[in-house]
């Protein structure tokens, strides 16, 4: 008997195969949801269990994680992507380099998103940034409900970009642009990421796919065919950055750890811990 499973997975190029159907399965279907953009979805699944399968934001994941949400983490990444393009400032209002945020008003659509999370561990840990003294303005809540962030919420009906056009931030995490006051804050970008992946060997992760806890409880051979599922779609990509064990577990591990140094989440969690018996085993 065919399982339908509802979902929600982006439109990325390792999952093209998988959701035009050229990726086939004898025991399962996909009722695939639509949210534009795919982030949007984040807040039913892990508000309301909304999905049995679901890509996530890592960060979104993890602290769901601390709140008991009930689903699981799959060893399948389907974004990633360096993170020093998405940081900007009004070139207008003069020159600024990562050390000098210390103390500015730094503009973020959410104080938990992924993004934010990779940038504020890089500012941190690679410039010396000391992110309490930013006054972070924010413009809309965390997915987990229960997760309560101290930032400045900016009034109703201001967009994050046009804020910093008009100088009342300093610099914007998780955005970019094409407006012509607009600069990258890390300057050569190109050169930042490469000098970056140097010293840490890492690609960032951002998204992965979760399961609902009951799917991965009660159909532990359905989990592992989505999982076969998205790893022949990731497969089918060539442009799709694969990840081995190793590098899963060093963006991993770097991404829980910035979490718990800014306080998204409780502690600093293993490796393994992401995973349950049945996810951990593919």
């Amino acid at each position: 008997m065919v399982m339908r499973l509802r979902t929600l997975l982006g439109d990325h190029p390792g999952t093209l195969a998988l959701k035009n159907g050229a990726i086939k399965s004898d025991l399962v279907e996909f009722d695939f949801a639509q949210y534009s953009p795919t982030n949007k979805g984040f807040k039913p699944m892990v508000r309301e269990q909304a999905f049995d399968i679901s890509e996530m934001a890592i960060v979104t994941y993890l602290m769901a994680k601390s709140f008991g949400k009930p689903m699981v983490l799959l060893p399948d990444v389907v974004l990633a992507r360096f993170q020093h393009a998405l940081a900007l400032y009004n070139a207008m209002k003069g020159a600024l380099k990562p050390a000098d945020l210390n103390g500015k008003r730094v503009g973020i659509r959410s104080f938990t998103t992924t993004t934010g999370a990779w940038l504020r561990g890089i500012l941190a840990n690679d410039h010396g940034v000391d992110l309490d003294s930013i006054d972070w303005v924010t413009f809309e809540d965390a997915h987990v409900a229960e997760f309560k962030d101290g930032t400045k919420r900016a009034a109703s009906g201001k967009q994050v970009v046009q804020m910093l056009i008009d100088g009342e931030l300093d610099a914007v995490l998780g955005e970019k642009s094409d407006h012509p006051d607009l600069k990258p804050l890390f300057g050569d970008v190109a050169a930042e990421e490469k000098l970056w992946f140097a010293q840490h060997k890492v690609l960032p992760v951002n998204h992965m796919v979760v399961v609902s806890k009951t799917l991965s409880e009660q159909h532990p051979d359905i989990v592992c065919e989505v999982h076969r599922m998205l790893t022949e779609s990731a497969a089918a990509a060539p442009s799709t950055q694969r990840f081995s064990a190793d590098e899963m577990r060093r963006s991993l591990e770097l991404i829980i750890g910035y979490s718990a140094q800014q306080k998204l989440i409780p502690r600093a969690y293993a490796f393994d811990e992401l995973f349950d018996d049945v996810t951990r085993a593919l």
